[in-house]
């Protein structure tokens, strides 16, 4: 016979098994009348579980929100059996828009062409269709432009938790010690 903790990992792993989405706990806690502890008792211990080598998925946490993945090592496997195709790599204007992006949200898309020097829309747009950036709202200022922030899937993709785990940035200072930025209408410039 179960016990109430047990039915409840049960539970929460039906669950996430069935939404394929990052799950929030706060959420889950008020459908299922259980106290958010025991949910982060229970997602915490499943974690532990899912960490052996007798399991092909793990259990992620996405910035306090929950969900299941394969493991990484399954991927050459996973790709054959579901003939899929693999992912092509992003190139490096991606790289720098996201980490643009990653470092600064939300941004507008004239400030990270500010910061790259040139057009950047279809790199914006091909970073939003593989969902590691999104639109998320307007700017309060005329032509009302749109702000874009990370996904849960960038944490996913870059395995990890928060935006607190990005590497700090290295401080850049010119030859009079002088910082290599400047304020422009209110926002930094890199020069």
């Amino acid at each position: 016979m179960k016990t109430d903790k047990q039915k409840l990992k049960s539970v929460l792993e039906a669950v996430l098994f069935a939404s394929g989405e990052p799950l929030d706990i706060e959420k889950t806690a008020k459908t299922l009348l259980v106290d958010k502890e025991s949910i982060e008792n229970c997602l915490s211990e499943m974690m532990e579980e899912y960490k052996k080598d007798t399991h092909g998925i793990e259990l992620l946490n996405l910035a306090g929100k929950y969900q299941f993945a394969t493991k990484e090592e399954f991927a050459p496997e996973i790709r054959a059996v579901l003939s899929m195709k693999k992912n092509t790599p992003l190139s490096s204007a991606a790289f720098e828009v996201l980490a643009i992006v990653a470092y600064n949200q939300p941004v507008t898309k004239a400030f990270i062409e500010q910061v790259r020097g040139v057009d950047c829309s279809g790199v914006i747009a091909t970073l939003c269709q593989r969902n590691l950036i999104e639109e998320h709202g307007r700017l309060d200022l005329p032509g009302r432009p749109l702000l874009y922030c990370t996904t849960d899937n960038f944490l996913r993709c870059f395995e990890i938790s928060s935006l607190d785990e990005l590497p700090e940035l290295p401080e850049k200072t010119g030859s009079a010690g002088t910082s290599d930025s400047e304020e422009v209408d209110g926002q930094m410039s890199l020069i």
